[in-house]
């Protein structure tokens, strides 16, 4: 394969606070236009390297992904790289296609953060980026060290992506009745994607903000706060709904609620995920994120599978699921990725969604009715706490050698996690700001107030105002 360079160098600023754990994401005041072309010459460098030379390329509603996505796509094809337009589309959407080119594509999408963001994600050979793999294109512009072949002569290939997605769809899920669904896209560019594969199984969809709206006009795409779910509670209780579906902003994630219009918490949902899994494949593997409750370990240990808790992203899920075939992993951030001989094995918020209708169908039973064996849980959202300029390393290290073991379990996999028998505490570095995230989990409101107080007694001898902090959190 013969290599070229063609570009001229030039300056340009790379902040590196947008290139992130998981994707590259930030303001579009940082993410320029020219910002946008250095990635994709680093982009179409690695893709090079690795011997690739078909890129599937996507883009979300936002107001600038598709012109980033044009221009992304004038880039990867003067660098010699193949490029198949799917155009707006969900990234799981992006994930499917990308299959059928050796696992390569490019989503020009920042999720769920508000309008001003804009970002992208990749994947090569089928899987995303390590931490390490970001930073790397960020260390290729800097450097201005872009590997290059002989130009694409010919116009990027236009592919209907969602036609191929929705068989797959409807040959993998087994539907017979016509339920009724309530749907919120707030906005963003899986609704379409949904609303109409659920039509094609049938369904009875209220769909609420399914069409693709750049200005968000409902604010950020994102569902995992309960308040930006009355809505859609409404929808499922005014038409009788079987559940009520909730997608963010590229439908990787998903929340759900019940027929009574209450929202299921992540951790309830991936243990009957992990139930639904083993009782088809028994000492199946199951993992989760270090967010995610004890109550998902005692599930698989209760039906005889294999537990793994993982450090939080969902590209190291990714890794994870493809390394060790494990058949079902989730985020507590609503990313559940099944891996068991059905799905395709990356996050989909609408596949996982008709896995449990699936499910329910099947077993005859109510959303509530299905979920009765997993109680909630008494449990904090995630709580951002800042450093105050601390090292996140140094208040780990000094935790650590000040805990006692006595009755509890220490897990350093990400951060300082203390299992309890009855429930939970982490505190981790923020991957992308100043701060530290915090969460606790229990089966009753004491045992969490013991957990936080257990928190607070370590923390105070050294780091007094993180102590202070995770005590007025909430």
């Amino acid at each position: 394969m013969k290599m070229q360079t063609f570009v001229q160098p030039v300056q340009v600023t790379v902040p590196r606070k947008i290139f992130r754990a998981y994707d590259i994401r930030g303001n579009v005041t940082l993410l320029t236009a020219e910002l946008v072309r250095q990635i994709a010459l680093a982009l179409a460098s690695h893709y090079i390297l690795a011997n690739q030379k078909q890129v599937v390329l996507g883009f979300d509603a936002r107001l600038d992904s598709e012109r980033y996505s044009q221009m992304i796509a004038e880039v990867l094809q003067h660098a010699g790289l193949e490029v198949i337009s799917i155009g707006c589309v969900s990234s799981p959407l992006l994930y499917f296609a990308a299959l059928k080119y050796a696992g390569n594509g490019v989503m020009v999408t920042a999720s769920h953060n508000p309008s001003t963001d804009n970002g992208i994600k990749w994947l090569i050979n089928g899987l995303p980026p390590i931490p390490s793999e970001i930073q790397g294109i960020a260390d290729r512009i800097e450097q201005q060290d872009f590997v290059t072949l002989q130009p694409v002569a010919v116009a990027a290939k236009v592919y209907s992506a969602f036609w191929d997605y929705g068989q797959f769809i409807q040959h993998d899920i087994q539907l017979k009745a016509a339920h009724r669904i309530s749907l919120d896209g707030f906005h963003g560019s899986a609704g379409w994607i949904a609303k109409a594969v659920l039509q094609q199984f049938g369904c009875q969809v209220d769909a609420l903000h399914c069409e693709a709206n750049g200005h968000f006009p409902l604010g950020a795409p994102d569902p995992s706060a309960v308040e930006r779910l009355a809505i859609l509670r409404q929808s499922v209780l005014a038409q009788g709904s079987v559940m009520g579906i909730a997608l963010d902003g590229d439908g990787d994630r998903v929340v759900i609620l019940d027929e009574q219009g209450n929202m299921v918490s992540p951790d309830r949902l991936m243990s009957l995920f992990a139930k639904m899994c083993l009782i088809e494949h028994p000492q199946a593997e199951i993992v989760c994120d270090v967010k995610c409750s004890t109550m998902i370990a005692q599930t698989v240990q209760r039906y005889a599978g294999r537990f793994r808790m993982i450090r939080t992203g969902s590209s190291f899920l990714r890794h994870y699921l493809c390394l060790h075939r494990a058949h079902f992993g989730g985020e507590f951030a609503g990313h559940y990725v099944f891996n068991d001989g059905r799905g395709k094995g990356f996050d989909d918020g609408l596949y996982a969604a008709l896995r449990l209708l699936e499910y329910l169908e099947r077993t005859g039973q109510s959303l509530t009715q299905a979920l009765a064996e997993f109680p909630e849980r008494i449990a904090t959202p995630d709580m951002y706490i800042a450093s105050h300029g601390i090292d996140g390393q140094m208040l780990m290290q000094c935790l650590e050698q000040q805990i006692d073991l006595d009755n509890i379990q220490l897990c350093t996999i990400d951060g300082i996690r203390l299992d309890f028998p009855y429930g939970f505490g982490i505190i981790r570095p923020s991957n992308t700001g100043e701060y530290f995230t915090v969460r606790f989990d229990a089966d009753t409101a004491q045992h969490l107030a013991h957990i936080r107080q257990t928190f607070m007694h370590i923390l105070q001898p050294n780091f007094p105002q993180i102590a202070q902090a995770i005590a007025t959190a909430h």
